[in-house]
């Protein structure tokens, strides 16, 4: 791939389009784009919320109104890289595995054979980076036999870790290091190869700036919750992407992140309920007030749904201070609310369209950073979106 090709095709694609993929149907109820595509409206708004949900990770595959089949193409046309992912090659003792969920140590198994296969060198020794207990590394280290060093902010989690690779008869150094904080980062060394798996926004692009800045040879990272960052605009890490058109914000950061395959049943039917009942209480709101626009409504806990659809939503006009009218039937509100949800879970097929772009507009920024400070850099997938949306890594060697 050349990456700043791929880069400025994103990028001018991405500008062009940015009212369609900011616009909020949780929020918003008509849609700029509305008035543009009145057909692919319609046809999106009278939709089932299951139909919705069927689209959810594959809306390339909804046979919608003009221009949704031309978008889809061209977000796929521009998604695209290599496919790295496979099935690790051989099984592995059961005290690598203990604790450690299924879906997530498929992750893990998948990344650290996808790094072992990308980097040209052999690691001399491994630094996991925001390590947790330090699984990622234990795997890398136990199949390779290099040392290991684990950088971890909770106490806890090294503690447990120290315990785990004991048993392993690993020779590892769990560290308590906020690798946010400069005194950390004297624990990167030129002849350690990091590796850091779903590392969240401000963690994994300290990462690369600290790895290029202490001088390490190789590194691989698979970047997660690009939204957590400590600035309320995004700071580009590559001279390319400061001369991009697109700007982002902290909320635009978020849009990759709102493709979701793991939650269950009673998860998702919970979520979908709060999230009705939410959208019935801005129904209400507006109304009540005379007032068109959306307000913000604080997260509840589970138990609030057990309350009933009046009392929650009494909760939330307290929360905004607010007295206002009862409805003339809350029965019928509620119902205007799932009705709403619906709608909202359709129209957001469209900005789906551009959730990978994004990401891989994302990626390449970090990837051309990368190529930028002497790099070799390849981009990938290592496993495949049925175990994880977050499955990009980038390998780079000097």
């Amino acid at each position: 791939m050349d990456f700043l090709a791929r880069f400025q095709q994103l990028d001018a694609w991405l500008s062009e389009h940015q009212a369609v993929w900011r616009a909020r149907p949780f929020t918003q109820l008509q849609l700029p784009w509305e008035q543009v595509w009145p057909e692919l409206s319609v046809f999106l708004r009278v939709r089932s919320l299951g139909q919705a949900e069927q689209n959810h990770n594959q809306p390339h595959l909804l046979d919608a109104p003009a221009p949704f089949t031309e978008l889809a193409a061209q977000s796929l046309a521009l998604s695209q890289v290599e496919d790295w992912s496979r099935a690790p090659p051989n099984p592995l003792p059961e005290s690598l595995t203990r604790n450690v969920p299924g879906r997530k140590w498929q992750q893990i198994t998948r990344f650290a054979d996808i790094s072992r296969q990308r980097l040209p060198q052999p690691a001399q020794h491994w630094l996991d980076w925001c390590a947790g207990k330090g699984h990622l590394g234990r795997l890398l280290a136990f199949t390779g036999g290099q040392p290991l060093s684990c950088l971890e902010y909770d106490g806890a989690l090294n503690e447990q870790g120290r315990a785990l690779s004991h048993q392993c008869n690993i020779e590892a150094s769990h560290v308590d290091a906020d690798v946010l904080s400069a005194s950390s980062w004297q624990h990167l060394q030129p002849h350690h190869t990091p590796v850091a798996l779903h590392a969240c926004g401000e963690l994994h692009m300290t990462l690369l700036r600290q790895s290029v800045a202490r001088g390490c040879g190789q590194l691989v990272l698979s970047p997660c919750c690009y939204n957590r960052i400590e600035t309320d605009s995004y700071q580009p890490l590559s001279a390319a992407s400061r001369r991009a058109q697109l700007s982002l914000s902290k909320d635009d950061l978020a849009l990759p992140l709102l493709e979701s395959v793991t939650a269950g049943q009673r998860v998702r039917r919970l979520r979908d309920q709060s999230m009705a009942w939410r959208l019935a209480f801005d129904l209400w709101q507006r109304e009540a007030r005379g007032v068109d626009s959306y307000l913000p409504t604080p997260a509840r806990p589970q138990s609030a749904l057990n309350v009933g659809i009046a009392d929650f939503c009494h909760s939330l006009a307290a929360h905004h201070h607010l007295e206002l009218p009862e409805p003339a039937d809350w029965g019928a509100l509620e119902y205007g609310g799932w009705q709403r949800l619906a709608q909202v879970r359709n129209l957001e097929l469209v900005g789906a369209l551009f959730r990978r772009p994004l990401e891989i507009w994302l990626l390449l920024d970090r990837a051309l950073f990368l190529q930028e400070s002497g790099y070799c850099v390849q981009l990938g997938q290592f496993c495949s979106t049925s175990l994880t949306p977050r499955n990009l890594m980038l390998v780079g060697h000097k």
